[in-house]
């Protein structure tokens, strides 16, 4: 074959690649519509609702430090998504969120075959408020603000918190994804 020939057939192929690899994409899109899942936006809030203060939580755990993580997630949540702006000064804000941290479940999760335990799983619950500017109080608690997640077992101390410490990082994180969904519910009109 003179390589000349080689080189177009090889340009033809990679389009032809190109095309059918977008397929998949378009199907899932359209799969998506099919079931109703649709874009968010966050555009559509009351003109009464565009700065929100999230309050350091209180910590009713034994754990140090767990409220500093939850109040963390929940406001790097509410600037990751936009729509409300994160103010510090609650006395500005239009909406006010506060509340605690739960006492932390710690259970074993698995033993090895002498009685060691290999995971743990950690449980974080949190009771939340939220207060409008004029004095009305939301109160968000329940079981959708409660999320748990398994860690690894260490024989050294250090090395088995900080996997607590991850650990409990992913579920602040999967509980702030929640509490800001119900936010955008309640409050949108």
């Amino acid at each position: 074959m003179e390589p000349s020939r080689a080189i177009p057939c090889l340009v033809r192929g990679t389009r032809l690649v190109q095309t059918w690899a977008f397929l998949p994409l378009l199907f899932g899109t359209l799969s998506g519509f099919a079931c109703n899942y649709h874009i968010v936006r966050y555009g559509d809030l009351p003109e009464d609702v565009r700065s929100i203060s999230v309050r350091t939580l209180e910590n009713d755990s034994t754990e140090p430090g767990v409220e500093l993580l939850v109040t963390e997630a929940l406001r790097r949540e509410i600037m990751r998504r936009g729509g409300i702006r994160l103010v510090a000064d609650p006395s500005v804000a239009d909406l006010v969120l506060r509340g605690r941290v739960r006492p932390l479940a710690i259970s074993s999760k698995s033993f090895s075959s002498v009685v060691l335990v290999l995971e743990y799983t950690v449980t974080l619950a949190v009771d939340l408020e939220i207060e409008r500017r004029g004095g009305t109080t939301l109160e968000f608690s329940g079981s959708r603000f409660r999320n748990s997640e398994i860690y690894l077992a260490s024989a050294d101390v250090e090395a088995g918190r900080k996997n607590r410490e991850e650990a409990l990082r992913r579920v602040a994180g999967v509980i702030a994804e929640r509490v800001h969904d119900a936010l955008e519910q309640e409050i949108r009109p």
